[in-house]
């Protein structure tokens, strides 16, 4: 069975880890498969900073997922075995509680009244959903890039709550250079005039700023080598506006402006400010003292840490990191280390070496 996007509305308030309180909680999520009888079966999907849960068509949603080559029947995420949940990250866009979201105390957007958010208040909210379809301890809890931090934040939380964890592209905590650049990527929209310290209207949002944001952040998701060899220094197709002697000349521009102008569309700017800090604020040394010690702490039986040579935004000694740290207490660890030349977007477009990796991984998964 597969669903469309569902709402979990909490019945308490929701408590944030660095202080404030989120009344009237929902978070949005998406199902495949069916769930056995003794619950014993489900994956639970973390998502990057951009995507909703919708991480796969369905019959109610026949539109492509972000994952769709990942998760199906057949597929290396096979919903013929396991019931696989997806969440839309506390603070998204996406139909979980958000800077967007309407405050019932007021009326109106939360923006910038909305509490701090961490990684560890993304990963609540999942555990949050995993509970409420029934779920107790989970088959695997899967997740890149942002996603990849949240799978280590649940199972800091919840260290027993997963007998797996499988994380892609992700990392303890952020180097200098991650932190420098998304900094930048929030001063670049709240220097945007159109912001108005983040009260500005639905259909006048700071288009200048994001656009620009986005750009920065594209240039870093891929290599160097990549956009050599896809680009070069291609001349594109496109006229230049009359008058605009600085306009588009080179195809590598013409795709930077076509990717930041869907983004903008499509993503709210106060949500994108709040996502981006709690990526800067994680740190798994908070469970722990150091990550070392954090990671002795999880409870899974088995783990597999995916890393790209070329990823500028999570070194790829950050996952060996992890893996040396899992390795630790004798559990069966994977260290999967990938040549792709997509850097940190490899998850999303390399498919024939990650869909290998994580389906033999998941075909070890111990149903009990």
């Amino acid at each position: 069975m597969s669903t469309a996007r569902k709402i979990l509305k909490l019945d308490r308030p929701f408590e944030m880890r660095r202080g404030g309180v989120l009344n009237d909680v929902q978070i949005a999520y998406e199902t495949w498969g069916d769930l056995a009888f003794c619950a014993d079966n489900a994956i639970l999907i973390f998502t990057g900073l951009s995507p909703s849960a919708h991480a796969a068509s369905s019959t109610e949603d026949g539109s492509p997922g972000w994952w769709e080559d990942m998760i199906g029947p057949g597929r290396p995420i096979d919903t013929r075995r396991f019931f696989v949940i997806c969440v839309n990250s506390l603070g998204s866009p996406y139909g979980s509680t958000s800077p967007a979201s309407i405050n019932a105390a007021t009326g109106e957007p939360y923006r910038l009244t909305f509490p701090v958010l961490t990684v560890e208040d993304i990963a609540r909210a999942g555990h949050e959903v995993a509970l409420s379809l029934g779920v107790r301890k989970l088959a695997s809890v899967i997740g890149p890039s942002l996603g990849g931090m949240t799978v280590l934040a649940y199972c800091a939380l919840f260290p027993n709550a997963a007998r797996s964890v499988v994380t892609i592209s992700g990392a303890a905590r952020s180097l200098p250079f991650s932190i420098a650049l998304r900094s930048l990527q929030r001063e670049i929209i709240r220097r945007d005039p159109a912001w108005h310290e983040g009260n500005y209207a639905t259909n006048e949002i700071p288009v200048s700023g994001m656009r620009l944001a986005r750009k920065l952040g594209m240039i870093t998701y891929r290599s160097a080598k990549e956009w050599q060899l896809r680009f070069g220094r291609e001349r594109a197709n496109s006229e230049r506006k009359p008058g605009d002697p600085f306009g588009i000349d080179f195809e590598v521009e013409a795709y930077l402006e076509n990717h930041a102008t869907k983004f903008t569309g499509q993503y709210d700017p106060n949500c994108y400010l709040y996502i981006s800090r709690a990526m800067d604020l994680f740190d798994l040394a908070d469970h722990g003292g150091t990550v070392a010690d954090a990671l002795k702490r999880f409870g899974v039986d088995r783990a597999l840490v995916m890393g790209v040579e070329t990823d500028l935004l999570f070194p790829i000694e950050q996952q060996q990191e992890l893996a040396d740290g899992l390795k630790a207490e004798g559990r069966e660890v994977q260290f999967a280390r990938l040549p792709s030349l997509q850097g940190h977007d490899s998850f999303l477009v390399d498919m024939d070496r990650f869909r290998p990796v994580i389906a033999e991984f998941l075909e070890g998964a111990v149903i009990k």
